[in-house]
């Protein structure tokens, strides 16, 4: 046999072999998808949905043969919870095209084929080729209905339970609080002493009913919120002095940073001509968000300083919190801001917590459209950063304006009622 004629082809088996076992890829591949209760789909870089496998049929309403084809804004229609569509910046669909970064959202609902509303934990992951373009993006979702009545009940006690407890305990702690007062009860020392430790504990437990109650309502978005328009710069520099105390009496330094660069100390600042960066937030509600973040800080740094800054551009206004404490595991990072998860060491058992507080953070300001999250490397301290949306100059006037009419209407409507009564 020659060189180029009918030899026998060496390859011809392995290739034949090669087919075979893509072949059972491919169906093991597909029994895996048929089999579990996720919905999966591949969605096309033109948006084109590629494949649908059972879970997403049964999930959407949408049959598989309907669905392969269609723009994928056809068959996942996001809503929130009040049943208002997702806008463009906010949708994960839009977002995972424009971005090498998977994206999740476990907020949202999916306005089903015959227009139900079915909440969803909902995971996009871009797939990419070598030079770095968008070839695919699989979507994996799941219907959590029962998950988030399950999760409301818990809320529901847990909002009802510390409602009710925290009535006897303020009790209990007035009465310890009379009977430390030596104009009202005279005790001994030894007995006093036992008395300071059950004020303590009882105004310990006090600040948890509070933080499961101020959770609950986060959750549920009974929340009490009045915005208003707020100066960022002004805002801080009033809680700055107030947050000096607490770092100084454990012996931190406390530095107040306004922009980039200017250090400002926070009970002698000088006068500095800086942009005025409004947001519009519940004064309250932010002063408990950064206060919350700048006592962490404290409680966890032992020596050094604690660093309360602002700075900004045109759409943004961000509030940070430094401090050179033992920093944070690169694996915690991603958990702080779930509900009841404390980074697991020494110095959180010492300290104690609830670990509601930095939930309760994430919750307030999530509800004025901003972010709020924390880098840290163990041994260099941490910072917590948060993003609120910046208005202008003139839209804060005019919001305040606004107020001003309310606050005249409101006071009209109090001084006729008095007069009718």
């Amino acid at each position: 046999m020659g060189w180029f004629g009918g030899g026998k082809d060496k390859t011809a088996a392995p290739k034949a072999a090669l087919a075979a076992d893509l072949q059972d890829e491919k169906q093991r591949s597909q029994i895996i998808l048929n089999a579990i209760d996720d919905g999966v789909t591949l969605i096309a870089p033109d948006g084109t949905i590629q494949m649908f496998n059972p879970a997403a049929v049964a999930i959407t309403g949408w049959p598989a043969e309907e669905a392969t084809g269609l723009q994928w804004q056809n068959v996942f229609k996001l809503v929130n919870e009040k049943n208002e569509e997702y806008p463009d910046q906010k949708n994960p669909f839009i977002q995972v095209f424009n971005s090498p970064e998977p994206f999740r959202d476990n907020d949202a609902f999916l306005s089903t084929r015959g227009n139900k509303q079915i909440p969803i934990s909902l995971s996009l992951t871009p797939l990419t080729d070598p030079q770095g373009n968008h070839t695919a993006v699989v979507a994996i979702f799941r219907d959590v209905t029962k998950e988030r009545q399950e999760e409301k009940q818990r809320a529901d006690f847990i909002s009802t339970a510390s409602h009710e407890m925290r009535t006897p305990v303020a009790a209990i702690e007035g009465y310890l609080a009379l009977a430390m007062n030596n104009k009202v009860a005279t005790i001994d020392s030894r007995a006093m002493s036992y008395l300071e430790k059950a004020h303590t504990s009882t105004q310990h437990l006090g600040r948890l009913f509070q933080d499961l109650l101020t959770s609950a309502k986060a959750e549920d978005g009974r929340l009490t919120s009045h915005p208003v328009a707020v100066e960022i710069g002004a805002f801080l520099e009033s809680l700055a002095g107030d947050l000096k105390f607490s770092a100084e009496k454990k012996g931190l330094q406390m530095e107040f940073v306004l922009g980039s660069s200017d250090t400002i100390d926070a009970t002698n600042t000088r006068n500095v001509v800086k942009p005025l960066y409004y947001t519009k937030v519940d004064p309250d509600r932010l002063r408990e968000v950064v206060t919350n973040i700048f006592d962490n800080g404290v409680k966890y740094t032992d020596t050094g300083k604690v660093t309360l800054g602002m700075t900004g551009d045109d759409k943004v206004v961000q509030i940070y919190v430094k401090d050179t404490g033992p920093g944070i595991p690169a694996e915690d990072i991603g958990h702080l801001f779930q509900k009841f998860y404390r980074v697991d060491n020494s110095a959180t058992r010492t300290i104690g917590g609830t670990g509601l507080g930095l939930f309760i953070c994430r919750k307030i300001v999530e509800l004025y459209g901003g972010r709020i999250w924390a880098e840290s490397e163990v041994g260099k301290g941490s910072s917590f950063f948060i993003n609120l949306p910046r208005i202008t100059t003139a839209q804060a006037q005019e919001l305040q304006k606004q107020e001003s009419a309310q606050t005249s209407v409101e006071s009209l409507q109090a001084a006729a009622a008095s007069v009718v009564q």
